[in-house]
């Protein structure tokens, strides 16, 4: 039996693998055999006397099946799990998840002037309080809160309207209370006049009689 230890070892070089992967044709060993150069090894490997052997198929079939089955949760029992609940998932994880959730959400609402920079601050500060435990919780704050200020917003409108029509109103009823102040003036003075005008014949009336009484009196 020719020895054909440097013809796969040249083919392992040439064809960039092991030697265990190398395959030498059992009906051409004589020619095989001649091969003493890399370049004569690549003849062979053209011609199909050297071929590199296909990888061996390593089927993950069943380790994708477990995983299925682990998401579901089977598997998963006390006999199965190695290490404390906080080790296997730590508290501080959790948080940071849910924190970068929270101000994800955050984010997104404010630059899509869903919220202010004033509401923005204020939920910042809950979420860190730890007041939501989820995105569903803090969005439906978030509609409530907003529901809450457009109320208090239409109230303050209304406040403001009925505000605005009382002034009009107390406006409106100083000008008619001048403009009567106005009228009552003008009807008294000629009335004032009339009685002074009257009064006064009346006295010269009286003075006559004193005079024409001293003078019977004399007489």
């Amino acid at each position: 039996m020719v020895s054909l230890r440097l013809q796969k070892r040249l083919a392992a070089s040439v064809l960039k693998c092991g030697k265990g992967k190398v395959w030498l044709d059992p009906n051409e060993v004589n020619e095989i055999s001649m091969a003493n150069s890399r370049q004569n090894i690549r003849k062979l490997v053209k011609d199909g006397y050297v071929i590199r052997k296909p990888v061996n198929i390593h089927s993950r079939s069943r380790v994708h099946r477990k995983n299925l089955a682990k998401r579901k949760g089977r598997h998963m029992g006390t006999g199965k799990r190695k290490g404390s609940s906080e080790a296997r998932m730590p508290t501080k994880v959790l948080w940071m998840r849910r924190q970068r959730v929270l101000r994800r959400l955050l984010d997104k609402y404010r630059e899509s002037k869903k919220i202010d920079k004033h509401l923005y601050h204020t939920l910042y500060l809950k979420c860190k309080g730890n007041v939501f435990k989820n995105k569903r919780t803090l969005v439906e704050f978030i509609h409530k809160a907003k529901a809450e200020k457009a109320r208090e917003k239409a109230l303050s409108d209304q406040a403001e309207a009925r505000r605005i029509k009382a002034r009009a109103a107390r406006e409106r009823r100083a000008v008619r209370q001048e403009e009567k102040r106005g009228m009552t003036t003008e009807k008294e003075t000629p009335k004032d006049e009339a009685p002074a005008a009257a009064a006064a014949p009346e006295g010269e009336k009286k003075e006559k009689k004193k005079k024409a009484a001293k003078k019977e009196t004399k007489a």
